[in-house]
């Protein structure tokens, strides 16, 4: 099938030639048709899968087809919510690579940068508004944005929106949207907290799921090397030096491990460059811009703050600590291997996770080849430490209000 065959008009299909593609991915074949329809419409793909596209190519043509293009006043009349920055800025690329022939405007909010410049473009006329839940909240609160003329609500990784305790914030946003509009919602699965969302927001949609759901990428190799928790930088530092990895995304559960390792890497003459929730948005901004200009070889980052980072041909990512929850894993290798390219995904694994790595195996349905390295076999004498993973829920700290959880969960 060719994009042609989609009823995509002549602007769109000179940008996506411009940007190299030739034929749809799957996500793109079956949702772009009923979404030029206006029908409501979930859509559960992995990431690469072509997702973005898949909702930003028929929304900028939908509004070039509504009747309020016509008038001089452009109200934002459509809002796509995503859970982070990262994301937020991704999605506003491919709103301005796929909408550079039509006359739509658009603009990107979230939180970390001053909102007095927003309030500022935001009087401009805007057609088209990405956003995360927080930031755009506080726009509604100060009444310095008006949604009273959305006609299409993008919910981009509601997923994670969800696992991040955003819901609130989404159900607070939607209550100031027409009831009149199309909605779309996108999720890595279709769990049963997405589906009661959906019945909250959408009517009658379209169920399009690509992928199996908790399937692991077919194109991306997965191993583990089994090695001691105090071993670990040393062996990532061993394994790029040796294969000569010049881009590698490596993964930590904690800010503080991201930066001790970072440090670790550098004293190793390893060019790196942390991304977390404690960095500013400048910051952040400018590791991903020197990672993607080679400029540095390895970006540690955490889960909240990879998501959605889009690396063109990542070849490889390593797990430098095994997440605790094993979906975040699919999520993880979800960053190499996109778009059917081939990737590969370490991950380094102490005794105390072996549990973590059991549940990762369970959810994919597959096993994770251990490769034991000579160098660094583990030392038989060291024994694991009793942890229950979900203590900390059992055994809860002292209650924080609501903006200081979400605020937690944010700057992971």
């Amino acid at each position: 099938m060719s994009f042609e065959a989609l009823g995509l008009s002549t602007e769109l299909l000179r940008a996506i030639a411009e940007k190299g593609y030739t034929s749809p991915f799957p996500i793109q074949q079956q949702a772009i048709p009923p979404i030029l329809e206006g029908r409501d419409l979930m859509g559960s793909a992995q990431t690469g899968t072509g997702k973005t596209a898949s909702f930003t190519l028929p929304l900028l043509q939908r509004l070039m087809t509504s009747t309020k293009h016509e008038q001089g006043h452009h109200p934002i009349r459509a809002l796509i919510i995503t859970p982070t920055r990262e994301l937020a800025t991704q999605v506003a690329e491919s709103v301005h690579i796929y909408g550079k022939y039509l006359p739509l405007r658009s603009m990107v909010v979230f939180g970390g940068v001053k909102i007095e410049r927003q309030i500022e473009k935001l009087r401009r006329d805007n057609d088209i508004l990405i956003a995360t839940p927080g930031r755009l909240l506080d726009h509604v609160r100060q009444k310095t944005v008006d949604l009273s003329q959305i006609e299409i609500l993008v919910l981009d990784e509601a997923d994670r929106m969800l696992d991040m305790g955003f819901i609130c914030d989404i159900r607070k946003i939607i209550a100031q949207l027409p009831k009149q509009r199309q909605t779309l919602l996108f999720s890595a699965t279709f769990s049963d907290s997405i589906k009661k969302l959906s019945k909250e927001f959408i009517k009658s949609p379209v169920q399009i799921e690509v992928t199996p759901s908790n399937s692991a990428a077919e194109s991306v190799d997965q191993i583990a090397h089994p090695v001691d928790k105090q071993r670990k930088h040393e062996l990532l530092a061993y394994l790029i030096n040796k294969n000569n990895w010049q881009q590698v995304l490596v993964f930590t559960r904690t800010k503080i491990t991201a930066d001790k390792l970072t440090k670790q890497l550098i004293a190793e003459n390893i060019p790196t460059a942390a991304i977390h929730g404690d960095r500013s948005q400048a910051a952040r901004n400018k590791a991903l811009a020197n990672f993607k200009s080679d400029k540095v070889r390895v970006l540690v980052a955490t889960d909240v703050a990879a998501r959605g980072l889009d690396i063109y041909q990542l070849p490889q990512v390593v797990n430098f600590e095994l997440p605790n929850a094993a979906q975040d894993y699919i999520h993880r290798i979800g960053r190499t291997g996109r778009a059917n390219n081939e990737g590969k995904a370490i991950s380094l694994v102490c005794i105390d996770e072996h549990k973590l790595l059991q549940a990762i195996e369970q959810l994919i349905k597959q096993d994770i080849p251990q490769i034991t390295l000579e160098d660094y076999t583990p030392d038989p004498n060291i024994k694991a430490r009793a942890i229950n993973w979900n203590s900390r829920r059992k055994n809860p700290t002292p209650k924080k209000s609501t903006n200081q959880i979400k605020k937690s969960a944010w700057d992971r």
